[in-house]
């Protein structure tokens, strides 16, 4: 599932003629990004949800599920703007085993099929990154979510009260990348919240009862286009990751031509 419902006020003045999934990034929009990367890492079906400038995207998406052949579902949030949350919760029917979410501006060098293959063993796997923040998530030794602490307020959520207590010493701290893998078991869960909420507040109110984990990639390179001056960065950032790719490939040639000699 495609997250592209958002106003992307932050990218103001060009989201006020189109929606954030339709900005361009090295003239190829961002949806089509997320989408070719879901579908080369073997998705056979790809649900968008839509709210801003609503019949642009739907039509965009028309046009993506036409030229590549995967079906998009639309899940149309034109009446209310229902958060991650929400909008999986109004989602779900179409899944019927765990479904890989990924927010329409964020860029990276995910092994999405990777991600996913090891994600779907548990509740819930959140892709994390070791960045400065000011907001991280804390996981134990095993990867366990266990909290969140905003680091500038010393605010700290959790359902652990030793977590609390100790302001979450001796845990680790990773930022959230807003890619993750969601299982089908925490759906009946969903139902006794409302339409709208932040999927964050969900993990951690259930992290407790429910397998929740971080998945950190120690190469991760990741940009979230969701403002103007990341916007810029992009292009160049995108020739980063290509040159890291060729990079590699020429790397890995190189040891192949070396052990068949």
């Amino acid at each position: 599932m495609i997250f592209a419902a958002g106003k992307g006020t932050r990218l103001k003045p060009l989201t006020d003629v189109i929606p954030k999934a339709l900005v361009p990034v090295g003239d190829i929009p961002l949806i089509q990004r997320v989408y070719r990367k879901v579908v080369d890492a073997g998705a056979d079906r790809v649900v968008v949800n839509v709210h801003h400038h609503a019949q642009q995207l739907k039509n965009y998406c028309h046009l993506l599920a036409s030229t590549y052949g995967v079906k998009i579902e639309i899940s149309d949030e034109s009446d209310r703007l229902l958060e991650t949350g929400g909008g999986i919760k109004k989602a779900r029917k179409w899944f019927s085993e765990p479904v890989l979410i990924h927010n329409c501006d964020i860029l990276s060098n995910t092994d999405l099929k990777a991600f996913y293959e090891h994600g779907k063993n548990a509740d819930a796997t959140l892709l994390v990154s070791d960045r400065q923040t000011s907001r991280y998530l804390m996981f134990d030794d095993t990867m366990r979510l266990k909290g969140w602490i905003n680091v500038n307020t010393g605010e700290i959520k959790s359902p652990y009260p030793e977590v609390i207590s100790s302001g979450g010493a001796g845990l680790k701290r990773y930022a959230f990348s807003g890619i993750h893998v969601v299982n089908t078991t925490l759906f009946p869960l969903m139902d006794s919240w409302d339409d709208a909420f932040p999927i964050m507040d969900f993990y951690l109110k259930h992290c407790a009862e429910c397998d929740i984990r971080g998945y950190l990639q120690p190469d991760l390179k990741i940009l979230d286009v969701g403002k103007l001056d990341t916007l810029e960065q992009a292009g160049e950032f995108l020739n980063s990751l290509q040159f890291l790719r060729s990079s590699r490939c020429s790397g890995e040639q190189a040891r192949s031509t070396v052990h068949s000699s």
